[in-house]
């Protein structure tokens, strides 16, 4: 049974370590396998260089903030992924993450998986020409983003059925959905063909994904194992304790060393 690949979301660790190119070092010396970015900073041909030299593939960033259920900002959203995914493609950058948007009043939600299948479907035949897939984050909207419209699994999957694009997927966050509805091993396997990353994260409070809080992270690690899931799983959590330490047992979890 193959490794699962790893990554690690470098913002959530920059406090710890603000030396960036020193934290892509640790990431490889910690042997992981990817890092990821929340968008196109200026200094990103730097952080792509670094990351090149420490063997290190950029598998996930930010492609645009812009909400893809107004159609009234599809436009914008467009040409801002369109920009992202070249660049992506330029620098082996294999998933671009995008948003619902809050709700809009007078949209449900069928109207709003309508508006954000065909902003996708604007974006796909490039990603495909490009080999970059799409993403589109499940976030929880009871605690951290209030009214964000994506905030459980079947409104994500209505979209990537509507628009029937394998470069159309899911970012499953494991933290944002056991707080939305839990059920987690039993909903990533039945959804795992419109699943393309994951993000972990303890629940309460987002730190690492320990014994101290309450989602069983060995038994998920263990599902995506018998899965034979070929993803990413990206660590976006924030450290109590020492940050090394935390991304070592995190990674030994997914590993199945722990």
């Amino acid at each position: 049974m193959k490794p699962i690949k790893q990554s690690v979301s470098l913002p959530m660790f920059r406090k710890r370590e603000p030396d960036q190119k020193a934290l892509i070092h640790l990431v490889r010396e910690l042997g992981f396998d990817g890092i990821e970015l929340w968008g196109r900073k200026p200094d990103f041909e730097a952080i792509a260089g670094a990351a090149r030299e420490a063997g290190l593939e950029i598998c996930a960033m930010v492609a645009t903030s812009t909400p893809l259920n107004d159609p009234a900002l599809h436009e914008k959203a467009q040409q801002e992924i369109d920009l992202a995914i070249r660049l992506a493609a330029d620098h082996g950058v294999a998933n671009l993450i995008c948003f619902s948007g809050p709700r809009r009043e007078g949209a449900g939600d069928p109207e709003g998986v309508e508006a954000i299948a065909t902003a996708f479907r604007r974006v796909a035949p490039l990603a495909e020409e490009r080999g970059v897939t799409l993403l589109l984050e499940l976030l929880n909207s009871k605690v951290d983003h209030p009214g964000y419209q994506a905030d459980h699994t079947p409104f994500g999957v209505a979209v990537c059925q509507r628009v029937a694009s394998p470069r159309v997927r899911l970012l499953y966050d494991i933290y944002h959905m056991q707080i939305m509805e839990g059920d987690l091993i039993r909903t990533l396997t039945e959804n795992l063909p419109y699943i393309g990353h994951f993000h972990t994260a303890g629940n309460p409070g987002r730190h690492e994904p320990d014994a101290s809080q309450e989602i069983n992270y060995r038994a998920i690690a263990a599902a995506l194992h018998t899965l034979d899931y070929d993803g990413y799983v990206g660590h976006e959590f924030s450290p109590c304790g020492d940050f090394r330490t935390a991304l070592r047992e995190a990674k030994a979890i997914f590993d199945r060393e722990l």
